[in-house]
């Protein structure tokens, strides 16, 4: 099934959108008529530079308050409609989408729709072309696809069909199984959107929040198995107005869309739609067991600063690779990778971004089948050379230019420790902390719902709601990825400005991903007593909070003064409680946070954030600031 993109979803000039959606992959556009004005090449010459990138037109428009017009305005309508034909056939394109009309003197009335429709059809005919006919959800008359299509119906002449667009059928809450209705020979074109669920006004809505498949809350997987229950097999296309989109990278913009339109299709297809032409066939998303390793790139008195905070959380230095300068460093079931390397994609990453977590290890089920999973998707397969003794863990570049390897049994890939690091290990006591709880990457809250999508079309997670959290200086969006069971859970924080802590991280990093790692326990007293023996030194707490502690929540004495003695936050949700509290920052604002989950509690301590964040300002004052 051919993938198509609307010129208007992405930023740039004509060229720069055309280079991008052929980059990444598309097999043709929907020329804007706005882009096509806007740029100064003629007609031919446009269609031209289109075919000559290996794209197809797929669409021209839009033709605007066409139907139901009382004379002189229905005349005049049907001269801008052959002076259109004359520029479609000028482009080398046989389709024009008619949206519904909005004009002020439009009459309404199926019939009459109906008639300017069939002879628009004749006209059409003339030249080999064709007309499809959109419902615009704030069309003046016709606002709702089964309108649009009885008109079609009506109009009875085979170069006149419908248009379907998921934002304009689903913004109204119109049941997309009635769309199973309508021969799949009379849909001509399928638009597809998505957006989040915002009571606002319609035409505002679509014209600003719309958003790739995946990134929204709209049901575009129920509609599109309609479409195809349909027997439909045009062309699929993106129609994307989005301010973020607009002030975003051309190539990233276009490689999310495809991404999106792909894991779709393979949504769909496993929902059973067989009528799916020319399917492409791609392994299901992965499940993740959880994350493996993290590893850090980082050197010289940075290294053994991050090795001095290791310690005091109880880590043991439990081995070295046999070949290059990594330590591995394990609790539980956590392992922390230090890579000292002056070559290669760590060193690379360490230059760029000083001391930081350059590569993630990601527990699957089938490493081979996930990284095959991840191309079709447009992700970038990654690879250094391999010396001896060494395995070859499949590896992808993930978001913000960082690495995911993927780690499995199926394939022995799991015995790398073993193979590859010289054991060290002195059995020392740790801490209690048994896993990685969470990883919570930082990047620029127009990039979020690229990380979003990356995440939840690779692998088995679900999103939870965006959540505001205040920042003294700004706000920051968080959103929470995870899987049904728990097993990998990440926080997306999108920073608006330099100003919050996430903002300054990512600006003084110049773009790292990763700014904390979550360590889970399941005595959080415990670990911080075992923790304070090992020199451990916690960020602290106003007496302010726990203060407030005995206001919201009814916790007694003993309690509270534990959470105070150890610097420990809380919160609580009909579920469960949660605990936790923090490292004091490091390298330019990375920290460690230790928590416990009891109970079945879902959440990252949110009520939390800005607490903590205000804690970290203070222990990350600019020098030469007084202490208050």
């Amino acid at each position: 099934m051919k993938t198509s993109i609307a010129t208007v979803s992405i930023s740039g000039n004509l060229p720069e959108k055309l280079e991008a959606i052929a980059a990444a992959g598309f097999d043709g556009i929907e020329i804007f008529e706005q882009d096509f004005i806007a740029h100064d090449g003629n007609p031919r010459e446009v269609g031209e530079l289109i075919r000559s990138m290996g794209l197809e037109i797929t669409l021209f428009q839009p033709f605007r308050d066409f139907e139901g017009l009382p004379e002189p305005l229905r005349a005049k309508a049907f001269d801008r409609a052959e002076r259109k034909f004359d520029l479609m056939q000028e482009l080398g394109t046989d389709l024009v989408l008619v949206c519904s009309s909005c004009h002020p003197e439009a009459l309404g009335g199926i019939d009459r729709a109906a008639a300017d429709f069939h002879e628009l059809g004749d006209r059409a005919a003339k030249r080999d072309l064709r007309v499809g006919f959109e419902a615009l959800a704030w069309g003046r008359h016709v606002n709702d696809h089964r309108d649009a299509w009885e008109i079609v119906r009506r109009a009875d002449h085979k170069n006149v069909g419908l248009i379907l667009d998921s934002f304009h059928t689903l913004a109204r809450k119109i049941d997309p199984e009635t769309i199973r209705r309508i021969p799949g020979d009379k849909i001509f074109f399928v638009q597809l959107a998505d957006a989040p669920l915002i009571e606002m006004d319609l035409l505002y809505w679509s014209r600003h929040f719309r958003n790739m498949p995946g990134e929204g809350d709209l049901p575009v997987l129920d509609f599109m198995k309609a479409v195809m229950a349909t027997g439909y097999s045009g062309p699929i296309s993106l129609e994307i107005f989005n301010d973020q989109f607009r002030g975003g990278r051309p190539k990233t913009i276009a490689k999310d869309g495809h991404r999106s339109l792909v894991a779709l299709m393979d949504d769909v297809r496993r929902e059973g739609q067989s009528t799916i032409p020319n399917p492409n066939i791609i392994p299901e998303r992965s499940n993740v067991d959880g994350v493996a390793f993290v590893e850090f790139a980082t050197r010289g008195e940075e290294a053994e600063t991050l090795e001095t905070i290791l310690k005091t959380l109880g880590f043991q230095h439990s081995g070295n690779h046999i070949a290059k300068k990594l330590s591995l460093w394990t609790q539980g079931e956590i392992r922390i990778v230090i890579n000292r390397e002056t070559t290669g994609f760590a060193s690379s990453a360490y230059t760029m971004h000083g001391t930081t977590v350059c590569d993630i290890g990601i527990s699957v089920e089938s490493a081979a089948e996930t990284v095959s999973r991840a191309k079709s998707l447009g992700a970038d397969p990654f690879q250094q050379p391999i010396g001896p003794g060494e395995l070859n863990i499949p590896a992808i570049r993930g978001q913000s230019g960082s690495v995911l390897h993927f780690i499995d049994k199926r394939s022995g890939l799991n015995n790398v420790w073993s193979a590859e690091f010289a054991n060290t290990s002195t059995d020392k006591a740790g801490a209690g902390l048994k896993r990685i709880d969470h990883l919570a990457q930082t990047m620029s809250y127009d990039e979020m719902l690229s990380w979003s999508l990356f995440y939840t079309t690779l692998f088995q997670m679900q999103k939870s709601a965006m959540v505001d959290v205040v920042d003294p200086d700004g706000l920051v969006r968080s959103q929470a990825l995870e899987t049904k069971s728990g097993s990998f859970r990440i926080t997306l924080n999108g920073a608006e400005t330099h100003r919050t802590m996430a903002g300054n991280f990512l600006a003084d990093s110049f773009g790292a991903s990763v700014q904390h790692i979550a360590l889970s326990t399941d005595d959080i007293f415990a670990s911080a007593a075992a923790m304070g023996k090992l020199g451990f030194e916690p960020m602290p707490m106003s007496e302010n909070y726990y203060a407030d502690l005995v206001a919201r929540f009814d916790l007694d004495v003993d309690m509270l003064a534990a959470l105070r003695a150890d610097n420990i936050l809380y919160d609580e949700d009909a579920n469960g409680s949660f605990f936790q509290f923090y490292s004091r920052p490091y390298a330019g604002g990375m920290f460690f946070e230790i928590v416990e989950r009891r109970g079945n509690y879902k959440g990252y301590g949110a009520p939390n954030a800005p607490f903590r964040i205000a804690a970290q300002k203070r222990l990350m004052r600019p020098k030469g600031m007084p202490k208050l």
